[in-house]
């Protein structure tokens, strides 16, 4: 077999069929749709019933499944894939924390076709986090998958009782088992990998990538040994990701010397391309102090999000007008010439008028913020008691700081998003007793992006650390991007990257879809999926066309139409509103 050396420990090998398989833990279409599953024991739930939480949690993180976003039935399918699952910490040369890899090997395992995708947890997500996307397509077909968390995941340490989360997902104290995320021994409040590892996790995702499709070729060797070696000339590796999964899996691109990619196909992703574009951070920044104001203009008051109850301008966001005009970064002393000055300013930076309009979203869930102090923080390489701009995370009771019970820590590995605010975890700090609280913190932020002392030039460099390699010319690839992402916007991402492979002689594949954003999940929200598609059925048609190529020898194209769908409507779904 492989060497694994890179395996921290033990590799957890657990069967999964009957009411327990691969893709849903069981659960099924019905099942991921509906109510969390519960514990039986909620302060101390089996491994079995967190692995199937956390697998419902992700798929309903990633895709639309409400009742009119058409999975299963326009597109998509959930059947049952009975297998097995190899889990593992691992860690890459020179890391202080270990990460989460996970194979999952299918029983229907296709011996003809001996294919391995790899992908990345989309956001800061935990292991299972992209398996709407990759175990979705690829499980059925039987590929195995292998996945990791690129050394982000909801493995969060709790100082005030010592405890973190232990290979199984079930939590253990500091010093019983080997923990996913073991900061320092002296802290307080809540500490977790993306934000205080000491590491710069991002940097490294695309080893984070090709380190896990080496533990998921050994990890075919173990389940079928006597086919062994799998090696990346015998067996097939697509790398498939989304948002910062699809940023991961182009950063493995680049670096893939060893030509054990077969193809790429990447949604909405975080890339970043030095000199071109504009890096996370700064368009998060900017969004976090800006898009508040902006969006008060009256052009938006039809977007989702952008109105209070009453349809008015949100008080906060008018208030973040009147704090602008008082730094001077605003002429204006109306609210409504305010707005449009900062709509102009943005306007100018790059933002177009589709990404701000979805923007509203993420701007009223305070996702900007949030976003920025995480990666500030990390970028920083700060512990939890030493982040920036005064920012802390702390658990909390009934919305005050406080110790949290067992059953609220159990649900922190299965329901978190692995940047909280999360369920009995709050972000503290950063702020002031004005009609504008969030603006200290949020210029702190931004100035570590705009000044030139000691802290602002720690954290530009590691964000010049995050660009993107050149991947090999004759690699295929594939790059999908709704129109109207507010997240990620194509501007600063997707469109530079896409840019500079052409003018590097490559020719990757690009399709900017109209009407889809960057949150599918988001479309079973009132009033939001009727302007939007989802863009998961574009993945899978992207990911059948590699198939073809890679497996059958169908011709890789150069170039191919980008489909022109129609927003979805008051109504369902249906296939033709995709216009492919």
């Amino acid at each position: 077999m492989q060497g694994i050396d890179f395996v921290q420990g033990e590799v957890r090998i657990t069967t999964h069929r009957e009411h327990d398989d691969l893709l849903s833990a069981g659960l099924g279409l019905d099942g991921l749709k509906g109510a969390l599953a519960p514990f039986v024991n909620p302060a101390h739930p089996a491994a079995q019933e967190l692995r199937r939480r956390a697998i419902q949690t992700s798929w309903k993180g990633i895709a639309d499944l409400g009742p009119l976003g058409g999975y299963g039935t326009v597109y998509g399918a959930v059947p049952p894939v009975p297998g097995r699952e190899y889990q593992a910490f691992a860690k890459l040369a020179g890391a202080q924390q270990p990460h989460r890899v996970l194979v999952q090997v299918p029983d229907g395992f296709d011996h003809a076709h001996r294919c391995l995708v790899v992908t990345a947890s989309s956001g800061s997500r935990g292991i299972y986090g992209a398996i709407a996307l990759a175990g979705a397509w690829g499980l059925p077909r039987g590929c195995a998958v292998a996945y990791t968390d690129k050394g982000a995941g909801t493995g969060y340490f709790d100082y005030a009782d010592d405890s973190g989360v232990a290979l199984s997902g079930e939590r253990a104290k500091r010093g019983t088992a080997m923990l996913e995320f073991e900061p320092a021994a002296n802290g307080e409040g809540i500490a977790f990998k993306h934000a205080h590892s000491g590491d710069h996790p991002e940097a490294d995702w695309g080893r984070h990538v090709l380190q896990a499709a080496q533990f998921g070729l050994a990890m075919l060797d173990r389940a079928f040994p006597e086919q062994a070696p799998f090696t990346p000339q015998n067996t097939k590796i697509i790398a498939t990701g989304l948002s910062n999964g699809g940023g991961a899996v182009l950063q493995a691109a680049g670096l893939d010397e060893q030509h054990m990619l077969a193809g790429v196909v990447a949604l909405e992703p975080n890339v970043h391309v030095a000199q071109h574009g504009r890096a996370l951070y700064d368009y998060a920044t900017e969004a976090a102090l800006w898009l508040p104001c902006a969006l008060t203009d009256a052009r938006f008051a039809a977007a989702p999000f952008a109105r209070d109850a009453n349809g008015a301008p949100h008080a906060a966001w008018a208030a973040r007008c009147a704090s602008l005009h008082a730094q001077g970064l605003l002429k204006a002393t109306e609210l409504e010439h305010q707005a449009i000055e900062a709509y102009e300013h943005l306007h100018g930076s790059g933002w177009t008028d589709q990404a701000l309009a979805t923007a509203a979203s993420s701007t009223i869930l305070d996702v900007w913020r949030v976003i920025a102090v995480a990666y500030g923080s990390a970028y920083l390489r700060r512990d939890a008691n030493a982040m920036p701009c005064g920012y802390r995370y702390t658990t909390q009771v009934n919305g005050k700081p406080g110790v949290v019970d067992d059953a609220t820590r159990a649900k922190w590995w299965t329901d978190g998003s692995g940047i909280p605010p999360d369920i009995g975890i709050g972000l503290l700090g950063g702020t002031d007793d004005s009609a504008d609280p969030q603006l200290p913190g949020i210029s702190g932020l931004r100035k570590l992006w705009t000044a030139e002392d000691a802290d602002a030039r720690v954290l530009q460099a590691s964000v010049h650390a995050l660009a993107a390699s050149l991947p090999r010319k004759e690699l295929p690839l594939w790059v999908l991007h709704g129109a109207d992402d507010g997240l990620l916007p194509t501007a600063f991402t997707s469109e530079p990257y896409i840019a500079w492979l052409r003018a590097e002689g490559r020719r990757p594949l690009y399709w900017k879809l109209p009407h889809a954003q960057h949150f599918d999940a988001f479309l079973a929200l009132p009033g939001f999926g009727d302007q939007h598609l989802p863009l998961l059925p574009y993945a899978y048609v992207a990911l059948d066309r590699l198939w073809a190529h890679v497996f059958q020898a169908q011709p890789w194209p150069e170039e191919l139409p980008t489909p022109v769908g129609t927003a979805r409507g008051a109504g369902a779904l249906q296939a033709s509103m995709l216009g492919m």
